[in-house]
């Protein structure tokens, strides 16, 4: 095994390392705000909202991103695209954030869904007393205190979709996975590109576990 060649093409990993934490730091942003209007419109009594957020869960959740990653690459966007423009298709990367910000919105529409229905009852009709409507005492009541039972589950997600990102490199998308794929075929060596990448995620996983997701447990959880 020849580890030099880690070094040989250190800029390579860096800038997958790079690329693997914006791709997964947009898709959670982006799949939070979705997910949210998901998990909200499924459960609305109204079905003009909660039919669509209920079939778009279903299929995001119970299809592989894989898959996904696939369709949206190779025929979905590129489908659209040449509704509006006869300019070549957005880059890998751009399908890289949309593919994982739906697929991550499925999820956590789920996650906000479970998080609201476990705050009491009791609190939305105390507000409602007050004179709040239903969507202020949503916003200032119900959604912050299951914002903070919600927090574990949302960690999870992100170390989740963090390693769920190496499926794009199927598609050339410049994230850690194609960056040990690229140097693997290009130096005919397997095992120091491939454990490179692995401890990277290692060490991230474990930084977003230990850290970061236990720090704002601690920060939010009531004492």
């Amino acid at each position: 095994m020849d580890w030099s060649v880690v070094y040989e093409y250190r800029e390579l990993f860096i800038r997958g390392f790079f690329y693997t934490i914006i791709l997964t730091s947009v898709g959670i942003g982006c799949g939070t705000i979705l997910g949210l209007f998901f998990g909200l419109g499924k459960m609305s009594s109204n079905p003009i909202l909660s039919v669509p957020s209920l079939v778009y869960v279903e299929i995001f959740r119970g299809t592989p991103l894989f898959v996904q990653i696939l369709l949206i690459h190779y025929a979905i966007i590129p489908s659209i695209w040449e509704l509006f423009t006869a300019d070549p298709p957005p880059s890998a990367l751009f399908t890289g954030f949309v593919a994982l910000s739906l697929n991550a919105a499925a999820y956590i529409a789920e996650i906000f869904r479970a998080g609201i229905q476990s705050i009491d009852v009791g609190q939305m009709e105390a507000a409602r007393s007050l004179g709040m409507t239903k969507g202020l005492a949503m916003r200032l009541i119900v959604i912050p205190q299951a914002f903070v039972r919600m927090l574990p589950a949302l960690g999870n997600e992100f170390i989740a979709l963090l390693k769920d990102s190496s499926l794009l490199a199927i598609i050339a998308t410049s994230e850690l996975a194609f960056a040990g794929m690229t140097v693997a075929k290009s130096t005919f060596e397997r095992y120091p590109p491939y454990l490179t990448i692995a401890a990277i995620y290692l060490v991230l996983t474990l930084f977003l576990s230990r850290i970061v997701v236990r720090g704002l447990e601690k920060r939010y959880t009531p004492r």
